[in-house]
């Protein structure tokens, strides 16, 4: 029974819900009200007003009838939603998004938030999908911030303006948004971003999965910030928050220096 209603529950959106969902990548000269984190309107993504603009700003206009995608398996092995050939290139990336809609992405959240045990707020994003007809405007601003963060070092200014615009615009991150902004930043080397964002998952609430801790923290040890990383890990303990030790060794590559470096900061042992 569990399982048909997942499975009733991840069918793909009508073309006119995906349309929809287009939308939500137009540019607007004004920007959008206050409103509830789970509503469908049109978000602003000019970054006109800011120091520096992106070279490929987010798509200007939905498809029209764009064909849904496959029904979604929730056991399958294959990946949720394919990674694009070259994350680079975000003209094709947002071009995708516009074509096909955002309901991969959708699922993309909807499975990270389920394996960090967030089943009630995974299903209560595609009840908003479900109900209404409609994609939750924290699905298209996560998808845009994504995309920035594989975009590689240089664009992890986008990523954070794409951030804070979602905040402006009244729309609160879930913890797969918060993973998807801290993974991206360490990637790229940003230490103090990453650090910045990692704490204010803690003080929403969320609690980081080993994988972004370890993103965070493999980040500090790369860039020779060893000291920055353990004074980190003190601020998260005073948040109440604890890293298991086990967890992190199966998490992590057991090998190289990297890994006997964060064994060492997080739990004062080499390997």
């Amino acid at each position: 029974m569990a399982v048909a209603a997942v499975r009733r529950l991840l069918r793909p959106t009508s073309s006119a819900a995906l349309s929809s969902a287009g939308r939500l990548l137009s540019s607007t000269a004004s920007p959008p009200p206050n409103r509830s984190p789970n509503t469908n309107s049109p978000v602003s993504f000019d970054w006109s007003d800011d120091d520096e603009s992106p070279a490929e700003p987010p798509p200007t206009s939905p498809a029209k009838n764009p064909a849904p995608p496959p029904p979604y398996e929730p056991f399958s092995k294959n990946p949720a939603a394919a990674d694009p050939v070259d994350p680079t290139n975000l003209q094709e990336i947002f071009h995708r998004m516009r074509t096909g809609g955002l309901t991969d992405y959708a699922i993309k959240m909807f499975d990270g938030l389920s394996k960090d045990g967030l089943t009630h707020e995974a299903l209560a994003l595609f009840s908003v999908i479900r109900d209404k007809g409609a994609m939750p405007d924290v699905v298209a601003h996560t998808a845009v911030l994504e995309a920035y963060a594989a975009a590689g070092p240089a664009r992890w200014r986008d990523a954070v303006r794409t951030y804070n615009r979602m905040l402006s615009g009244g729309v609160a991150p879930n913890a797969y948004t918060m993973a998807v902004l801290v993974k991206g930043l360490a990637a790229g080397d940003r230490c103090a971003e990453a650090r910045k964002y990692l704490l204010e998952m803690l003080d929403r609430g969320m609690r980081p999965n080993v994988e972004t801790c370890l993103a965070a923290f493999e980040a500090h040890v790369r860039m020779d910030k060893v000291e920055e990383g353990k004074a980190l890990l003190e601020m998260m303990k005073k948040k109440g928050f604890t890293l298991d030790e086990e967890a992190v060794r199966g998490g992590t590559v057991k090998r190289g220096h990297v890994f006997r470096a964060v064994m060492n900061m997080l739990f004062g042992k080499p390997s």
